[in-house]
């Protein structure tokens, strides 16, 4: 396991510091954010992500199923929780009343490494129009399934965390490895059944009625410049232009969707 992923303050700042430096300006070279805005996270963790947002004026929503996160968010975030502009609700977002628990709609929605963790992805990012103001948008970053580390091995104990594309291994041969080296079998594999293509997601957007507003590929993850001191890399072009084969060189995907009138 790498150092940063055990010690959640400072992943927790990372957070911060990528939503301040990359997730926000991407957003806002589309959609520019305005203090006051409401802005909603599923899957919010720590809340790194939202305070990027709050520190921009906006009201913070997050909602996260793992409790013991949602209590690191509330013990990192005091004054901002105590002064109403970060609300952290414990429960599954499809639970989750509108107005009850999340007090309204959003203008902004995200899923920052959230997604390919979810098993019917085309039920959530449907789900999320019941959750958005009229032109809202939604913001995705998540790695591609067959990226050298798509399968979130970088979380195991043992040197099965420094070895890229293992988890593109038949799956009794991979099962066989993780038991071996006494790793989360079973949160591997479910990462292994929930892993999300490039094409895939684009399918699952089109077909439930979202457009492309923005879309970015990075070579390097910009979350990498403070993981191991890398500076971000787009994707170059004719390698983003070509169709699965782009998974296995591409780090990250940054996407922002919004819903078209025209398909209503």
């Amino acid at each position: 396991m790498f150092e940063f992923h055990a010690d959640r303050k400072r992943y927790f700042d990372i957070q911060v510091m990528n939503a301040e430096k990359y997730v926000i300006p991407f957003i806002e070279e589309e959609f520019p954010i305005i203090p006051g805005m409401r802005i909603l996270e599923i899957g919010c963790g720590e809340g790194g992500v939202l305070k990027a947002f709050i520190n921009k004026g906006c009201d913070g929503v997050g909602v996260e199923l793992d409790e013991p996160r949602v209590q690191l968010a509330k013990e990192y975030l005091p004054e901002d929780t105590a002064a109403g502009r970060l609300k952290i609700v414990a429960k599954d977002i499809y639970e989750a009343d509108i107005e009850k628990d999340l007090n309204g709609a959003f203008d902004i929605i995200v899923l920052k490494d959230v997604i390919e963790h979810i098993h019917n992805q085309a039920k959530l990012i449907s789900w999320m129009k019941n959750f958005l103001k009229p032109n809202g948008i939604i913001f995705f970053g998540f790695p591609p399934w067959y990226m050298p580390f798509g399968g979130h091995q970088q979380i195991c104990k043992s040197k099965v965390s420094r070895l890229p594309y293992i988890h593109l291994l038949p799956k009794s041969m991979y099962r066989r490895i993780l038991k071996n080296r006494k790793e989360n079998v079973e949160e591997l594999l479910e990462i292994r059944e929930t892993g999300i293509s490039i094409e895939r997601f684009e399918k699952i957007c089109t077909s439930e009625g979202y457009k492309f507003l923005n879309r970015r590929h990075y070579l390097l993850n910009p979350i990498y410049e403070w993981k191991f001191g890398w500076k971000p890399r787009k994707q170059i072009g004719i390698i983003k232009c070509i169709p699965f084969f782009r998974n296995f060189l591409t780090t990250c995907v940054y996407y922002l969707i919004q819903q078209d009138n025209k398909s209503r």
